[in-house]
């Protein structure tokens, strides 16, 4: 099992990667709304992207397995 400096050092990269994609992909949905003037109606992906961040947002989460709580939230999106 790695120390918490270890598991910092092997995967901070990857999820600092990962977070600037969804980042992206959010810059990317909100010029397309700007540009042109209407968002999805009744796309819950988004609010899906907005909630699982909330979730990871939280430094003492009750419940501690985010992973398993982003899995039950994203599977109502399917």
């Amino acid at each position: 099992m790695l120390s918490p400096k270890q598991t910092l050092d092997t995967y901070y990269l990857e999820a600092r990667r990962d977070l600037l994609e969804v980042a992206a992909l959010l810059d990317r949905y909100d010029e397309a709304v700007k540009r042109s003037g209407e968002k999805t109606d009744n796309d819950i992906r988004v609010d899906a992207l907005r909630n699982a961040m909330h979730t990871l947002s939280q430094s003492d989460h009750p419940k501690a397995n985010r992973t398993e709580q982003l899995l039950e939230q994203f599977s109502l999106v399917n």
